[in-house]
């Protein structure tokens, strides 16, 4: 009986770790659903073991799906998509949070500008991202940020690959222009309804080894705060305690 015991014991820890494990190396929140047929565990099987994950803090249960919660060791943490996320979604529900406002963070991989997550305010509409930030960084708070922080020649690289399209009449359509605002503007990118009507964002860059991403906040134009110069404050000082646990991950 006790050798049963343990054998039990020993494969429920086993799929346990296993599906921390999909959690981990997943790039958006995982379904229950989804981690059961990644994991190949029946659907009951697979709820009783989250719901004892999340007690114990190793996974945490979003809107959208489970990731990693605040008990998981970061020994991976370079390596893992999902602890990333976890530590973006975590300062995303802080910058909504302290401000309000629908956040966003953009991250810069493989030449691309990609939208890595959005944490939606309950009073403040998200802006519907229904052209790919990776192909309209010229025209968004995110993607002219991340632009900013690369060097000369990638930026223009990545320019040479993207057009600079009309999303609305406020769009800049010239590269110089852009290339100059760029340069004027090093620490915050705007986007006064250039990226889509009646909406205005505001970004800031998130720096760390190994990643170049940027933090942003979106508005109503008609509801645009009219003490920017403290939501800026804000939204730096959240943007620097990123950057300093994501570094602090990379050097885990």
């Amino acid at each position: 009986m006790t050798g049963e015991r343990d054998g039990t014991l020993l494969g429920s820890i086993r799929r346990a770790l296993a599906l921390v494990d999909i959690v981990a190396n997943a790039s958006r929140p995982m379904p229950v659903k989804a981690l059961a047929q990644a994991s190949g565990l029946t659907l009951g099987t697979t709820y009783n073991i989250v719901r004892t994950l999340i007690h114990e803090g190793y996974l945490w249960n979003e809107a959208d799906g489970l990731v990693l919660g605040r008990r998981f060791p970061s020994l991976r943490a370079q390596e893992a998509d999902g602890v990333f996320l976890a530590r973006v979604r975590t300062a995303l529900h802080q910058v909504t949070a302290d401000l309000g406002a629908t956040a966003y963070l953009s991250r810069f991989t493989d030449g691309e500008v990609h939208l890595v997550d959005i944490v939606d305010a309950a009073n403040s509409p998200r802006v519907e991202v229904w052209v790919g930030v990776d192909n309209s960084a010229h025209a968004s708070a995110l993607g002219k940020r991340i632009l900013g922080e690369l060097d000369s020649e990638n930026r223009l690289e990545y320019l040479s690959r993207h057009p600079l399209d009309q999303l609305t009449p406020n769009t800049i359509l010239d590269q110089p222009t852009l290339l100059r605002q760029l340069d004027e503007h090093t620490q915050v990118s705007v986007d006064q309804e250039e990226y889509m009507l009646g909406f205005n964002c505001l970004a800031v860059p998130v720096r760390a080894p190994g990643v170049v991403a940027s933090l942003a906040v979106s508005a109503l134009a008609d509801d645009t705060p009219d003490d920017l110069p403290a939501v800026l404050q804000r939204l730096k000082s959240s943007a620097a305690r990123l950057s300093l646990q994501l570094g602090a991950d990379r050097l885990a």
